[in-house]
C-alpha cells in the first residue's frame, strides 16, 4: 500500500519543474523592453532579484508545510496580525492580481498589434485591452477543468521560445553589442540598479503559490523547499541569460521601443515569418496565462467572501463551480482600471502598472514574512531548524523593502493609497471577528 502511494506521488525534480513553469507565465515577453530603457547593467538587478526570490520561496515552503490555518498569506499573516491581517493580505493579494492582469492583457495587446501590423493609439491599446480582459474571462465561465487544460498548453508558447534563446541564444549573441549597451544613459550604479528591481521582481510574482503542492510529493519538509529552491533558481537562470543573451542580439535603441521584444529578437535571427510565429506563441500564451489568473482572482475573492471578508456576491457559483458574478465584478473593475491609466505609449502604460502590482503584491509578502517565526513556533520547530528559515524570512523582508523603494515615488504613493484603503473596508466587515471587544466595551 506504501509503495503504491508513494509512485503516486510527484518526484522533487517533477516538483521542481513544476515550480519553474508556475513562474514562467507571461511576465518574462515585456522584460526586454523596461530592462532596454536601464542597460545590460540590469543584470546587477536580476541577480538581487534571485537571491531576494529565493530567501522569499524557501520562507513560503516552510510556511505552507508548517501553517495549520487556512487561505494561503492570508493564514499566515493571521498567526501574527489576527483577522484584520488576514484580510488585508487577501486584500491587497487581490488588489495585486487585479493591477496584474491588466498588465498581462497589455502584453498580449503590445505583441498583437506587431503580429497583424496594427500601429494603436492610446485609446485603440485601451479598448483592445478591455477586449482580452473581458474574452479570457467569458472562457473561465466552464469552470476550473477547461482554464486547466487550455493553461497548461498555452505556457508553453513562451516557454519554448524563451528556452531556445537560453540555449543556442549564443550563436547570434554579440558580446561589443552586449557592452555598447550596458549603462546608454549613463545612470548612476545605486539607480542603474534599482531602477528594474520592480521589473524584475515582476517575473517571479507568483513564487508563493509554488508550495500548493505540498501534499503531492515524498517527504514534504525535505523536498518542497529543494523544489522550491530549485524551480526558483531554475527559472531565474532561463530570466537571466534569455534577456541578457537578446540584449546581445537586438540593438539596444531598438528594445527601447519595441512592444514585441522577443519577436523582434527572433525576426533578426531568421527572418520575418519565424518572429510573427513567435508573436503568434505569445499571445496565445498571455490569453491563456490572463485565462487562468482571471479565474485564481475570482477564486481569491470567493474565499475571502466565504470567510466574510469580502461581499458574499463573490461567493455565488454556478453548477460548473465557477464563480462567473464574481468574475463580471472583476473584469468591470480592470476595465475602470484600463481606462484609468491609458498612457501616451503602450510601454508607458505596462511600465505604470506593472510598478502598482509589485508595490501592493509586496505588502503580503512582509506581513507573510514577519509570520514566520511565530509559525515554527506554533509548530514546535526545535530552534536550532528554524534560526536559518528565520534569517531567510527577514532577507526576503529586506529585499521586498527595496523593491518597494526601487518602484518609484509615484507607485508607492498611490498604491499606499489602495492599501490603506483596506484598513477602511476592514472596518466594514470587522464586527463578527470582534465579538469579544464588543463585549468587553459593553459591559
Amino acid at each position: 500500500m506504501s509503495t503504491k502511494q508513494d509512485k503516486s506521488k510527484m518526484t522533487v525534480l517533477q516538483l521542481t519543474i513544476l515550480t519553474a513553469v508556475n513562474m514562467m507565465g507571461s511576465g518574462i515577453i515585456m522584460l526586454p523592453t523596461k530592462l532596454a530603457e536601464v542597460g545590460t547593467i540590469s543584470i546587477l538587478s536580476w541577480l538581487v532579484t534571485a537571491v531576494g526570490s529565493m530567501a522569499l520561496a524557501y520562507a513560503f515552503a516552510k510556511c505552507g508545510m508548517f501553517s495549520r490555518k487556512k487561505g494561503g498569506m492570508g493564514g499566515y499573516a493571521e498567526y501574527i496580525f489576527g483577522k484584520s491581517g488576514n484580510f488585508l493580505a487577501n486584500y491587497t493579494y487581490g488588489v495585486s492580481l487585479l493591477i496584474a492582469n491588466v498588465a498581462i492583457a497589455i502584453s498580449a495587446v503590445g505583441y498583437g498589434s506587431v503580429l497583424i501590423g496594427a500601429n494603436l493609439s492610446p485609446v485603440g491599446v485601451c479598448i483592445a485591452t478591455i477586449g482580452v480582459l473581458w474574452l479570457c474571462t467569458i472562457a473561465n465561465f466552464g469552470g476550473a477543468r477547461i482554464t486547466g487544460n487550455i493553461s497548461s498548453i498555452t505556457v508553453w508558447g513562451v516557454i519554448l521560445p524563451v528556452l531556445f534563446l537560453s540555449i543556442a541564444g549564443w550563436f547570434w549573441f554579440s558580446p561589443k553589442l552586449y557592452v555598447d549597451s550596458w549603462n546608454p544613459n549613463n545612470f548612476p550604479f545605486a539607480k542603474a540598479v534599482g531602477s528594474s528591481v520592480s521589473m524584475t521582481l515582476w517575473a517571479f510574482l507568483g513564487l508563493e503559490s509554488a508550495c500548493a503542492n505540498t501534499e503531492a510529493v515524498d517527504n514534504p519538509e525535505k523536498n518542497v523547499p529543494i523544489a522550491v529552491l530549485g524551480g526558483t533558481l531554475g527559472a531565474a537562470a532561463i530570466y537571466i541569460l534569455s534577456t541578457n543573451i537578446l540584449a546581445g542580439i537586438v540593438p539596444n535603441a531598438d528594445l527601447v521601443h519595441s512592444t514585441a521584444p522577443f519577436g523582434l529578437a527572433f525576426t533578426q535571427i531568421f527572418n520575418p515569418t519565424v518572429g510573427k510565429i513567435v508573436m503568434a506563441l505569445m499571445v496565445m500564451s498571455c490569453c491563456g496565462s490572463l485565462l487562468g489568473w482571471q479565474f485564481t482572482i475570482a477564486q481569491v475573492f470567493k474565499s475571502s467572501a466565504d470567510t466574510g471578508f469580502f461581499p458574499k456576491v463573490f461567493s455565488a457559483v454556478t453548477k460548473e463551480n465557477a464563480p462567473i458574478k464574481g468574475m463580471i465584478i472583476i473584469a468591470t473593475i480592470q476595465t475602470a482600471l484600463s481606462l484609468m491609466t491609458i498612457s501616451p505609449s503602450l510601454n508607458s502604460q505596462f511600465n505604470t502598472l506593472v510598478d502598482l502590482a509589485v508595490v501592493t503584491n509586496i505588502a503580503p509578502y512582509i506581513l507573510s514574512m514577519a509570520a514566520v517565526i511565530v509559525i515554527q513556533k506554533a509548530a514546535k520547530v526545535p530552534n536550532n531548524k528554524a534560526f536559518m528559515t528565520n534569517i531567510l524570512a527577514f532577507v526576503g523582508a529586506i529585499y521586498s523593502f527595496y523593491a518597494l523603494f526601487s518602484s518609484g515615488a509615484e507607485a508607492m504613493i498611490y498604491g499606499s493609497i489602495a492599501i490603506l484603503f483596506g484598513w477602511t473596508l476592514y472596518g466594514f466587515v470587522a464586527s463578527p471577528f470582534c465579538q469579544e471587544e464588543i463585549l468587553s466595551v459593553s459591559k
